[in-house]
């Protein structure tokens, strides 16, 4: 498709084509449908049976830190996410942290995807070796998002498609299962949200940091107003609805395997707990159907998390927080930060090749949890007592939580980032180059 000509004379930028239904679909993209997945196993026995009602409240949780991000987007839709809304709302050296702190999260996010599509297509495929799958599985991504961001929105709907119908296919054979077993009982039942013989408060305060992870990513939707048409309203919407939406239906899987599979004692391996109920429910086709659904559903994440991560470090290197002309370079026939994608492949790349999963995982809420409380206190301070306070004041508290409960070697880990961030902002400091916004969005 033609892009549109940049007039003679005038610096590219990022181009306006994105709906609200594009930024929606981007968002669940890249949290992922299959996001409650992984987390299953680990939820039910951490909460004695009630994974589910784990997942709601963490989704009421991250509704308000949703709504702070949607607030700040509206009042200055530029890309960058938190990087832009802490600078603005808070400091501009503050906003730089809570940027380094959130590009930890977006090198992650495709990184991580990067390791699990290429470890599972390696089991599919021994002969093939790690590093070669690596490389294709960056190569794919990193193609796609060259092509520009009108791709990636389509792409992220093929995917989004394809992880549909499985999704599908487990509801229909989980509810058939359990028609059959239990009659009506089976398909509706209060025990999985409340079960008084296991509810244990403290267990499911615990299992809600977990579940907390589930919505990892709705961010990254903020990352593309500048992309978005009529950012001041989509972007909010689609915030918020992306954290409902990636709720309900995670919400859905859960409470139909935790029915299917009701001993969460019995699970052989936590981890792999819901690839057990699918064999149960499904045999060995929708085994392997969710499988393959899972490579696709990383695939997805991390393309989208590579695009999300290439366009806040424009943002940091349009505004000088970052060398201005490698990072804030767009591609003027493409409207794309081709710059970005290809060191972001690179990292994405080497990360694979040098990095465990076990660290990737426990590097990646450090930055995220950081990023939020401090959107939340910008949208304190931007707002004061005005309509949204209250929910930005729980989304802080609810996020505080959930750092002050992360792994130590996480903390340690996350802490040289961000030393080495405090160090880099001095810098910035003592050479007089302290990031701000284009006039436009001041």
């Amino acid at each position: 498709m033609s892009q549109t000509p940049v007039p003679a004379g005038a610096a590219p930028r990022l181009e306006r084509v994105l709906s609200l239904g594009d930024l929606i679909f981007y968002g669940i993209v890249l949290i992922t449908p299959m996001a409650p997945v992984g987390i299953f196993g680990i939820a039910s026995e951490r909460s004695h049976g009630h994974a589910v009602t784990t997942i709601l409240i963490a989704m009421v949780a991250m509704v308000f830190t949703a709504s702070s991000y949607g607030r700040m987007a509206a009042l200055f839709p530029a890309a960058g996410s938190a990087y832009v809304y802490v600078g603005r709302g808070l400091h501009p050296r503050l906003g730089f942290l809570a940027g380094w702190a959130m590009l930890l999260d977006y090198l992650i996010i495709p990184l991580l995807n990067t390791i699990y599509v290429s470890l599972t297509l390696g089991r599919l495929a021994p002969a093939v070796p790690y590093p070669a799958w690596a490389f294709l599985t960056v190569a794919v991504m990193t193609v796609l998002n060259l092509r520009g961001i009108r791709y990636t929105a389509r792409t992220s709907r093929m995917l989004l498609a394809g992880m549909t119908v499985i999704i599908v296919a487990f509801l229909i054979l989980a509810a058939r299962f359990l028609f059959r077993t239990a009659g009506w009982s089976g398909l509706f039942a209060l025990e999985p949200f409340y079960k008084p013989e296991t509810f244990h408060l403290p267990a499911i305060g615990t299992a809600t940091s977990l579940a907390a992870l589930t919505y990892i990513g709705f961010d990254g939707v903020t990352t593309l107003a500048e992309e978005a048409k009529d950012p001041k309203r989509t972007v909010p919407l689609a915030t918020v609805l992306v954290c409902v939406l990636t709720g309900l239906m995670s919400a859905v899987q859960v409470y139909l395997a935790q029915q299917v599979w009701s001993d969460y004692r019995s699970f052989t391996n936590l981890e792999t707990a819901f690839l057990d109920v699918t064999a149960r429910v499904g045999g060995k086709a929708l085994f392997e159907s969710v499988a393959i659904v899972l490579i696709v559903s990383c695939f997805g994440s991390g393309l989208t998390g590579q695009a999300g991560a290439a366009r806040l470090l424009y943002g940091m290197g349009r505004d000088g927080a970052l060398p201005r002309r490698l990072f804030g370079y767009v591609d003027p026939r493409r409207h794309n930060p081709t710059h970005n994608i290809l060191l972001l492949a690179a990292v994405a790349f080497a990360g694979a090749l040098l990095a465990s999963y076990e660290l990737a995982a426990a590097l990646l809420n450090f930055g995220a949890f950081l990023s939020f409380m401090g959107v939340n206190l910008a949208a304190l301070r931007s707002f004061g007592l005005r309509r949204g306070a209250l929910a930005s004041a729980l989304g802080f508290l609810f996020c505080l939580w959930i750092w002050l409960s992360l792994p130590v070697a996480a903390k340690l880990a996350g802490g040289v980032w961000l030393l080495a961030g405090i160090g880099y902002a001095l810098a910035l400091s003592r050479a007089g180059r302290v990031p701000s916004l284009p006039e436009e969005l001041a």
